[in-house]
This record gives structure tokens, C-alpha cells and sequence, in this order.
């Protein structure tokens, strides 16, 4: 059986296209892409899913005789690849045979094709398990468990026993370090912030997808990320929001993805088209309005609001290049090592706080490509958390050779492996950026 590279027709990505959910048609695809994979390799370094995929065909051909190629694998093989992939996107970004390349009809998207796998499978299995579901909810276990009842269940949390617990039922790694929960919710700080008096209206306002790391555990990336904008004479408006879903699409759980997408397309897009763009602090979040809600929901309202979507420090790094930025910085940073999530690099817009932090006088931002193998819930998972951490050693050691007196990482989750692992405070660029404006204190256990 030969496998061409080049497909009869375009792949099925859209999961209202019938072929979509076609075993044939999927299994097809899957051997058609595994096979380029295979005879390229140029990915194998980023994550399990290739190093598996290449090893299974290359010892059914020398160990069982099978043909080397593709054709070899089966079911098992398939799912194992999938549930291998933490959906950096990388790959994507690598690969010269995407459809977004003009000069290849082969149209590999490796991620996306996982990611049909895992809904499929997910429908056939009739749902997402307990503890894709549990993953999957950040933003409701968010609101269950910040504000008042944060340090009964910070407190909890931290307890030994309790995290076996949640290891047996929920599945979630007792080594992971998780994010603590807030005794004020972002939201609630927002609704009683004033912003200050100004002769005059601002002359632009910026809508502010908060994400849920944000909203319910490290509120204060929102707050700086308001004083900042504030300090530029930008107003700031946050609309009615849930989870981004990017949870919920890597557990497969298309039904529920969806729903949270309408929700806050239709929410988001109220606010483009009363003239503001949209920020979102967590690089996770905003690839998800800008990439995912537009392929999901396939509306003109789903691409209006992915076209006016930023990552927060891209929109900042726009304003200093449109001289909007205030120059009136108060302290230095110094030297900074400053890790670039996958998601961020995923999205092809350079490193916007590199570029924001540099404007600081007397500052030297090092700039780290290596992904913490976190990416959404798959590190935290106890089936996968030793070899999240395995691939995340080349970032340990990256920041550590640094010898930075700030570190810093736009990814929240990201942040919690470097804390663990290279046992440094980790802040979000915002903090350093307020930090050098004046508008807020880094204590000497947050400088590295």
C-alpha cells in the first residue's frame, strides 16, 4: 500500500464537515501525515509524540517485518501519539509543508489532525473522563474556590495526603506545582477599581480578556496590566467573559469548547465593534481567540474578533512603537531572562516583551525558546508530569545559566514549572513592566 504525500482533496478540519468524523477518512489522514513525519523528523526534539511515532515504524519493520512505513501502525499507535502531544503548536511553526507554505501541496497540519483524533475519539468513547473533566473547568473551579475560602483551600491543597487523593481520583500530579487561589478575584478588584480623573477621555480603550489564571489566582497581572495601560492614558473596559475553552479542547470536549466560544465571540465582538481591541495576558488564551475561535465557529463575528485580539504584551510593544508608550521610567531592570511560552511563538509575533522590557534604560532581557512541557493541563497530568519534567530541562537549565536578576515568563503555568524546578520567583513581563514605571514594589524575594 502506497501512502501519497499529497492529499485527494483538502484534509477535514472543520468538525461540521461529515469527512470529519469519518474513521476511514481520519485513519487515512493520520497514516498519509505519519508517513512525511517520518521520512522528515525534522520535530523530533519537541515532543514524545515523534520520537514514539518513528520508533513503532521502525521496529515493526526490523522486528516483525512490516513495511517501513506508515502503513504499520494501528489504532493503539495512533491514540498513543495523540495523548503524547501537548499541543505546543511548534511543529506547526517548523513544518514546510503546511497549508499556510505556497510552495507545498502536502497540507500537514500535525496538530490539528491529533486534535480531530482526540475529539473522535472522545464521541465514540461517549465523553471526556473525570479527570479531563476536572482539568477542562479552571474557570469554575476558579469561582468555587477564590476569594474567601482561598487560604482554607490553599491550605488544603498544600497538604500531602490531599494531593494523593486528587492523584487517585483526579488524576493530577502530586509533584506539580499548582497555582494557589487569591482571597480577592480579579473580577471583583475590577468592578471597585476607579480609573483616574483626566481632563480628557482617553484617546483609545482596550477590552481585557482576563483568562482564568488571572481572574481567580495571580489577580495582580490584571491589576498592573491596568495601571500600566492607565499610566499610557488607555481606558480599559473588562466585558462579560468565561474560560477561553482551550482546556476543554485538549480533553476533545468539542460540545463544550464551543459553547464557551460563542459565549465570549459574542461578548467580544459588542466591544470591536465599539471601536476596542482586545487583550488577553495569557498567551494560551489569546491563541485560542485569534487561532481556534475562528475555525470553530467559522462566523464573520468568530474572525472579527480573532482579526482585533492581542496578546497583552504585543499590544503594548504596538503602542511603544507608535511613540504611545510613556519614557518616564523610575527603576532599572537589569538583567532579565525571559521565557517565551510555545504558545506566544505559536502565534509568530517575535518576542513583544523582549521588546517592551528593553525600553527600560540599563536593561538586558535574555530571551529563552524552550517550552516547559505544561502547555494547558497535559503537564500537570500524573500519567504524563515526569515527562513533562524530562522535556523541560533544557528550559531548567537555560534560566539557570542565565544568572538573571529577574525571570520572567508570560505563561502562568510555564512560571509554576520554572518555580519548581529552578526554585526562582517567576513574574509575569507586566510586573517588570509596571516595576519600571514605579507603580508597584518587587520585594527582594521576587528579585532572582
Amino acid at each position: 500500500m502506497e501512502l501519497k504525500p499529497t492529499p485527494d482533496r483538502r484534509p477535514a478540519t472543520n468538525p461540521d464537515d461529515p469527512r470529519f468524523w469519518d474513521p476511514a477518512d481520519l485513519e487515512g489522514e493520520l497514516r498519509r501525515v505519519f508517513e512525511i513525519c517520518h521520512g522528515c523528523r525534522m520535530c523530533v526534539g519537541y515532543c514524545p509524540s515523534f520520537p514514539f511515532l518513528f520508533d513503532r515504524i521502525d521496529e515493526n519493520h526490523e522486528q516483525k517485518g512490516q513495511p517501513h512505513s506508515a502503513v504499520s501502525l494501528v489504532t493503539a499507535d495512533f491514540e498513543k501519539v495523540t495523548d503524547l502531544c501537548f499541543q505546543c503548536k511548534l511543529c506547526y511553526v517548523k513544518c514546510p509543508y503546511t497549508p499556510d507554505d505556497p510552495d507545498s501541496a502536502w497540507m500537514v497540519d500535525f496538530p490539528r489532525l491529533l486534535w480531530r483524533e482526540k475529539v473522535v475519539r472522545t464521541r465514540r468513547l461517549g465523553g471526556t473522563t473525570l479527570q479531563e473533566k476536572v482539568l477542562g473547568e479552571p474557570g469554575v473551579l476558579g469561582a468555587l474556590t477564590a476569594g474567601p475560602m482561598a487560604p482554607i483551600a490553599n491550605f488544603v491543597a498544600a497538604q500531602s495526603l490531599v494531593r494523593k487523593v486528587m492523584d487517585k481520583v483526579a488524576g493530577v500530579a502530586p509533584e506539580f506545582a499548582l497555582p494557589t487561589y487569591a482571597t480577592q478575584t480579579f473580577p471583583r478588584w475590577f468592578a471597585k477599581h476607579r480609573a483616574p480623573v483626566r481632563d480628557a477621555a482617553p484617546a483609545r480603550t482596550v477590552a481585557l480578556f482576563s483568562t482564568c489564571l488571572v481572574d481567580y489566582n495571580r489577580p495582580r497581572i490584571g491589576e498592573l496590566a491596568v495601571a500600566v495601560f492607565e499610566h499610557a492614558g488607555v481606558g480599559i473596559t473588562r466585558p462579560e467573559q468565561t474560560c477561553c475553552g482551550m482546556p476543554n479542547m485538549d480533553t476533545g470536549d468539542l460540545d463544550r469548547v464551543r459553547e464557551k466560544a460563542r459565549f465570549n465571540v459574542a461578548s467580544l465582538a459588542a466591544e470591536v465593534r465599539a471601536g476596542r481591541d482586545i487583550v488577553a495576558p495569557g498567551p494560551s488564551c489569546s491563541m485560542t481567540l485569534k487561532k481556534e475561535y475562528p475555525e470553530l465557529l467559522d462566523t464573520d463575528d468568530a474572525r472579527l474578533v480573532a482579526a482585533h485580539t492581542f496578546d497583552l504584551m504585543e499590544y503594548l510593544a504596538k503602542l511603544f512603537r507608535e511613540g504611545a508608550m510613556p519614557k518616564d521610567f523610575a527603576n532599572e531592570l537589569g538583567a532579565v531572562a525571559y521565557h517565551a511560552p510555545c504558545h506566544l511563538r505559536a502565534q509568530r509575533i517575535a518576542h513583544p516583551a523582549r521588546l517592551c522590557l528593553e525600553k527600560v534604560p540599563n536593561s538586558d532581557v535574555t530571551v529563552i525558546e524552550q517550552c516547559s512541557a505544561v502547555d494547558g493541563t497535559w503537564g500537570m497530568m500524573s500519567q504524563h508530569y515526569a515527562l513533562g519534567v524530562k522535556y523541560s530541562r533544557k528550559l531548567v537549565r537555560a534560566v539557570d545559566d542565565a544568572e538573571a536578576r529577574f525571570v520572567a515568563s508570560d505563561c502562568p503555568l510555564a512560571s509554576q514549572r520554572i518555580v519548581k524546578e529552578n526554585r526562582v520567583a517567576v513574574h509575569h513581563p507586566i510586573e517588570l513592566l509596571a516595576y519600571a514605571y514605579g507603580l508597584t514594589r518587587l520585594d527582594g524575594a521576587a528579585e532572582g
